[in-house]
């Protein structure tokens, strides 16, 4: 069920945004009076298709949900027909009109996705605001991956400064500027103490596949799953896992849980749990994928939440500065893809779709979406023949030279850039198979 869940949020997302992107090169193809045959969501032959009397657009539903796209006569697209080009010049084709005029049609879809991911997150800042712990609140500190541990961090240090910037809120910019500080100050037993950070401490982390932090939540049980290995062990809600026999470890995270778990797949442990005021030990023998089965107490629950409200007006502000930041972080994060490292990270479908959450949550569906909007104005954006980075690219060269980009031209490139993004496809795909189903 849950990964039903997940796939449909994905599919969703990805059909909303695919919408999103190709109405904005439909609209102002429509404001310039270029004809548009088709308006398809998805690739392959329409699974569904109809045109409205007295249009000249068909409207369909492909059935490979990859993309989408709209078929605007007189340009050399997708679908590499050359046929109309041997045509006569009509006025209502996309070649027939200005240069800046066709630059507009093929940015619009780049712009129409950016819109959209801010106007979400002015929506989203306005119904829920803001709610995060403070690095401050977090008493039990951060755990940290090995790779941390090797330039000096410890479990439980606390999140104090990256260079001069305090930190307060956990997120992608804490994050990045937790990386590419110089040096970051903890609070580690109530003393200030300061770790020099690598130049390359970014490169070591994904090398590592280990990650960078987590948050330091003990093991408390909030349900057990029917069926699963912890009902079968005879865990109950409320029982809080204080030790694994034999371990000298006394206080017991939800991160030491899950290594001793994944350590220990199909192998029986006894676990000593806090349950009504005494111990118990109970026998647990974690799944194939090192999985018991239970939900936990989330971190709320231990330490004190910060809930900022926003109003209408103030959210918009929020909104758009909240996007233009995830943004920029995004782009600068782009310098690690052409690295080993980073390439190795690059993630597919399979990354994307664990994004969304099981069981489904509206805010968090809608904050992906947005992010992912993002992305793919961004990506869209980039000079790839086949994207619409790359047709910027011809017209940008045509306003400069004032000479259009030969159609023997356009279409070897659209057919090497369709060559270049199958092969990013296949890569990122192969990336992830081999992350999620690599042991």
């Amino acid at each position: 069920m849950s990964t039903l869940v997940t796939i449909l949020q994905f599919f969703a997302s990805l059909s909303l945004l695919v919408l999103v992107h190709e109405f904005g090169h439909f609209l102002m193809a429509r404001i310039f009076k270029v004809r548009v045959e088709k308006f398809q969501i998805f690739f392959g032959t329409p699974i569904i298709k109809f045109k409205p009397q007295n249009s000249d657009t068909e409207y369909g539903i492909g059935w490979l949900p990859l993309g989408g796209y709209v078929k605007i006569a007189g340009m050399i697209d997708e679908s590499l027909d050359q046929e109309q080009m041997k045509r006569d010049v009509q006025d209502w084709e996309f070649r027939s009109k200005p240069a800046w005029q066709r630059l507009l049609i093929m940015i619009m879809g780049v712009v129409f996705n950016f819109i959209f991911a801010l106007l979400l997150y002015c929506i989203l800042s306005f119904a829920y605001g803001e709610k995060y712990i403070p690095f401050q609140n977090m008493t039990h500190g951060m755990s940290f991956s090995e790779t941390a541990k090797e330039i000096g961090f410890q479990d439980g240090d606390i999140f104090y400064m990256a260079d001069s910037i305090p930190l307060e809120k956990p997120g992608n910019e804490s994050f990045r500027q937790i990386v590419e500080a110089e040096k970051v100050t903890i609070i580690r037993d109530g003393e200030k103490k300061e770790i020099k950070m690598p130049e390359d401490f970014m490169q070591r982390l994904m090398a590592s596949g280990e990650g960078f932090i987590s948050y330091r939540i003990p093991f408390v049980v909030d349900s057990v799953i029917r069926g699963s290995r912890a009902e079968m062990a005879q865990f109950q809600t409320g029982d809080s896992i204080v030790a694994f026999e034999g371990d000298s470890i006394t206080e017991i995270y939800i991160s030491d849980a899950t290594k001793k778990f994944a350590e220990n797949k199909n192998i029986p442990i006894s676990v000593i749990v806090a349950r009504n005021g005494g111990r118990d030990t109970l026998t647990l023998t974690p799944d194939h994928n090192g999985k018991v089965g239970v939900y936990m107490k989330p971190i709320s629950a231990f330490y004190a939440t910060k809930n900022v409200t926003y109003g209408p007006i103030e959210a918009i502000g929020v909104g758009i500065s909240r996007g233009l930041e995830l943004l920029t972080g995004y782009v600068s994060d782009m310098k690690y893809v052409f690295t080993k490292e980073g390439a190795q990270s690059v993630g597919g479908f399979l990354s994307i779709g664990s994004l969304f959450p099981y069981p489904f949550n509206a805010q968090i569906f809608w904050e992906i979406t947005a992010f992912l909007s993002l992305i793919l104005a961004f990506m869209n954006i980039l000079p790839i023949p086949a994207l619409d980075g790359g047709h910027l690219m011809f017209l940008i060269y045509e306003i400069i030279t004032r000479k259009k980009p030969s159609q023997k031209a356009l279409v070897n490139a659209q057919i090497i850039g369709m060559a270049i993004l199958l092969f990013l496809l296949i890569f990122a795909n192969v990336n992830d198979f081999f992350r999620f189903f690599g042991e």
